[in-house]
């Protein structure tokens, strides 16, 4: 059926689909993984080298916004669920698969119409480790970029990459969410890194260390971590009690079949 003219199409239905924000640690092995020679002496001075997030990013290869680069995507399909949807333009694009997505936000409006055909995103996103970001092999058409240092984008997404961040920023201060970064055991200068590359902005270490020490937010594992020529550091763990975001945890199965769907999908588009 014609889409009809710029009129008509502003008064029907919108373009629906789903848009997916992967944030990523330095990619640098002494940040993502905290194995520099400073990583584990917890009262270090700080270093004037902050660390920074990335995410991965999709080169259109169509109108509109040809050639700029956009967040992995798709349009949804009856018979699969929203969280399914965002796997499944994650797995067509990038090959990758957190262990959880959240939902971000909503964004519509006639600001993002295009040709007149209204268009609304349903955004999820995900803070992945050093493991999960390694999954990405980069090609022409995907590729890492810094969250400061973005290209050209399509569509609002740059906008999109802001409310992450916006998000990001607020929720590490109440929450556990840090651990989605630096796993589930980490020292203290781990921890700061990952402060530091959400905040942009180098932390000193001593004022830290006393922070979160006296937040109750975290624990002691009893184990410790030895590298280079520093003492062995402590190793903690977020309280059980620490606040964390409500998330999209899918199980062995329900991952298998995202791969599946996924699968199929990239075959269609061949």
């Amino acid at each position: 059926m014609p889409l009809g003219n710029v009129s008509e199409r502003r008064h029907g239905a919108p373009d629906l689909g789903v848009s997916v924000v992967i944030l990523a640690l330095d990619k640098r092995a002494n940040i993502a993984s905290g194995l520099g020679k400073s990583a584990h002496h917890d009262d270090a001075p700080a270093s004037n080298e902050v660390g920074r997030l990335w995410l991965p990013l999709v080169k259109r290869v169509k109108q509109p916004y040809l050639g700029c680069w956009a967040l992995p995507g798709a349009g949804l399909r009856s018979d699969i669920s929203l969280e399914d949807a965002a796997f499944i333009a994650l797995e067509s694009t990038t090959a990758m698969h957190p262990h959880y997505l959240e939902q971000l936000y909503t964004f519509g409006g006639p600001a993002r119409s295009q040709g007149g055909l209204p268009m609304v995103s349903i955004v999820y996103w995900a803070l992945v480790g050093q493991a999960e970001a390694e999954t990405l092999h980069e090609a022409n058409n995907v590729q890492w970029f810094a969250t400061d240092a973005l290209p050209e984008m399509a569509f609002d997404h740059e906008a999109i990459v802001d409310y992450a961040l916006w998000r990001l920023r607020n929720k590490i201060e109440y929450s556990s969410i840090a651990s989605r970064l630096v796993g589930n055991e980490f020292t203290l200068a781990q921890l700061r890194h990952v402060y530091e590359a959400v905040l942009g902005k180098a932390l000193d270490p001593a004022n830290f260390r006393r922070r979160m020490l006296t937040s109750d937010s975290l624990q002691q594992t009893g184990k410790y971590q030895a590298e280079g020529r520093h003492r062995p550091a402590a190793l903690y763990r977020y309280s059980a009690d620490t606040p964390i975001e409500e998330i999209y945890e899918g199980s062995l199965a329900a991952l298998t079949s995202h791969k599946v769907l996924a699968a199929n999908t990239a075959r269609q588009h061949r």
